[in-house]
């Protein structure tokens, strides 16, 4: 590096909300550098080889972000981006038809239950709307300051009234996720089926106000990803970011810790890399802006400084609530392919086991679970035969692809199941930890309801991450999981994290932004969401000028005395 190393915009943590932005900013013709505390890049999005042969994913896995515009602006297919859609799933009829998962077995849904979902996401619309919908609740801007957020201008809103003013209310912003399907839908298992993917997604089902982000969290992943994963899991994902991020000039740095935003007459101007830094120079600064990519708490308290900051928002920040569950993740290596008991058995999926969740007997077991992890904060307490998990079934893996290599050996991963987040624990951030072996055991026992061989004879090797160990392996991920700060309704599109932090702006110090998940709207798991939101925000404030590629979001209102991101009609 030169003595005085300058671009346009530095971008702290290369996780995927870093590398999306970069590659969008890349594109509009910017000098970017990233600066990653890790020997990779790709935060959560991350692929990895416990042993030869075994390539598990220890975090994010499937495909949330399908109906994000970035796959169209970035070009992502010229970069190696392929979808391995998921062949259990294209059959719609059969998906729905197989049922939920309860201790009697699979209980088929009702035609209310099919018909009620298919109509919320939008699949019933003439024409289906499901794509609008999608992005009107994660790939939309918060609105301005100056605009009033009610029924009439939330986008989801807008799209249920343009689309199904059968089912727009008001209400619908009071309700919680089982209010709605109360309303349109039949069956508890096949409502506590929705709730926990909701709740493993993102807005749970049980918080009042985030009804419609909860079926949002839910409807991504399953009828608009197709539960699938990306060519080569998420890693592989990431890396046509990556590509697409370094083909239009980005530059990444790895092993490059942050120690300061270095902030001059209240405006951000670069940083200053920690003395261990793999790189000799140690400041380098920014023209334009500095974005962080770092979790809100860490951004504020050890990046900016608190003499940068006003007390009172400072501790705030603090006061961000991350009680929303978090996650601990099982991968299990065995002799013979796991299997699952008779009562299980479905003509979609024969003897996979996976594709959970289990069990979706009743609302009292779903909020047992509640009660663990967010009221009593402890270990799981429920017995193991009552526990709630999701699996990821092994045939969901195309045999050109597979997760497992090595001859005569399976591996069934990932398995998440719910426990708090280590900074609320009771009994201490490591409680869990400290006892890990047990925990593995207790989670063993509690897949075993499902699957009939899962015993000590045929299993290889168990691995698991803790949400402290995802903590630890994974800087980013606070709460111990990827969606970190709560998606209630007061910290959910324009309270997110805070109000005067909705668009992505630190308030008080100029060219300072926001793309961590933990820091903007959606966050969680809707990928490259953040990245497309906020180049909203930095074309207002005349950082980025995108090219004929761009197009904003429909329901995109801009800032009084800003440019809009809106771009100008040609004259022809």
């Amino acid at each position: 590096m030169s003595a005085d190393e300058r671009y346009d915009v530095i971008i702290v943590g290369g996780g995927f909300n870093g590398a999306t932005t970069a590659a969008y900013l890349a594109k509009c013709g910017l000098s970017v550098c990233v600066l990653e505390e890790r020997m990779e890049c790709g935060g959560a999005c991350e692929s990895s080889e416990p042993i030869a042969g075994v390539r598990i994913n220890p975090h994010a896995i499937l495909m949330y972000g399908a109906p994000a515009p970035g796959f169209e602006q970035l070009e992502l297919w010229k970069y190696g981006f392929r979808m391995d859609w998921n062949p259990l799933l294209q059959d719609l009829v059969k998906m729905v038809g197989r049922g939920a998962l309860t201790t009697d077995g699979l209980v088929p849904m009702s035609e209310k239950d099919m018909m009620g979902w298919a109509k919320l996401v939008g699949m019933l619309g003439d024409p289906p709307f499901i794509t609008e919908l999608l992005r009107s609740i994660f790939w939309c801007p918060p609105h301005p300051p100056e605009v009033e957020v009610n029924a009439e201008t939330i986008p989801y809103m807008q799209v249920y009234k343009q689309h199904a003013p059968d089912l727009w209310t008001e209400e619908l912003l009071d309700m919680t996720m089982f209010d709605l399907l109360d309303e349109y839908c039949e069956t508890d298992h096949f409502k506590v089926m929705w709730a926990v993917v909701a709740w493993g997604s993102g807005a749970a089902a049980h918080w009042e106000g985030v009804a419609i982000p909860a079926v949002g969290c839910a409807a991504t992943l399953t009828l608009y990803g197709k539960t699938s994963v990306p060519r080569a899991s998420m890693h592989g994902f990431f890396h046509s970011i990556f590509r697409c991020a370094v083909d239009h000039g980005a530059v990444f740095h790895t092993c490059c810790p942050v120690e300061e935003i270095i902030v001059q007459n209240g405006r951000a101007v670069g940083v200053r890399l920690r003395d261990d830094a793999a790189v000799g120079e140690k400041t380098i600064w920014a023209d334009k802006a500095v974005i962080s990519d770092v979790d809100i708490k860490q951004t504020f308290n050890k990046l900016i400084g608190p003499q940068h900051l006003d007390k009172s928002l400072l501790q705030r920040i603090n006061d961000i609530s991350l009680k929303g569950g978090s996650l601990y993740v099982s991968h299990i290596l065995t002799r013979e392919p796991l299997r699952c008991r008779q009562k299980f058995w479905s003509e979609l999926m024969g003897y996979d086991p996976g594709l959970g969740p289990y069990p979706c007997d009743s609302r009292e077991m779903y909020f047992d679970q509640v009660a663990d992890v967010d009221s009593h904060k402890g270990d799981p307490t429920v017995p193991p035969e009552r526990l709630i998990w999701l699996g990821t079934p092994t045939s969901r893996f195309d045999v050109t692809d597979p997760q497992c290599t090595i001859p005569g050996r399976y591996v069934m991963s990932p398995f998440y199941t719910f426990v708090p987040p280590p900074e609320y624990h009771v009994d201490g951030p490591d409680a869990i930890d400290k006892e890990k072996e047990k925990w593995n055991a207790y989670f063993r026992q509690a897949f075993s309801q499902v699957i009939e061989n899962l015993t000590d004879d045929n299993i290889v090797h168990h691995w698991a991450n803790t949400p402290y160990e995802s903590e630890f392996r994974n800087t980013g991920l606070i709460g111990g999981t990827w969606c970190g700060t709560r998606h209630c309704d007061d910290q959910w599109w324009t309270q997110r994290p805070l109000p005067e932090m909705a668009r992505y702006r630190v308030p008080g110090i100029d060219g300072l932004y926001l793309c961590h998940q933990t820091a903007g709207h959606p966050g969680g798991l809707c990928l490259m969401a953040i990245s497309y939101n906020l180049m909203h925000i930095l074309i207002e404030d005349g950082i980025a000028e995108p090219g004929d590629w761009w197009y904003p979001s429909p329901w995109y209102i801009p800032e009084r005395g800003k440019i809009s991101a809106i771009p100008r009609a040609k004259v022809t």
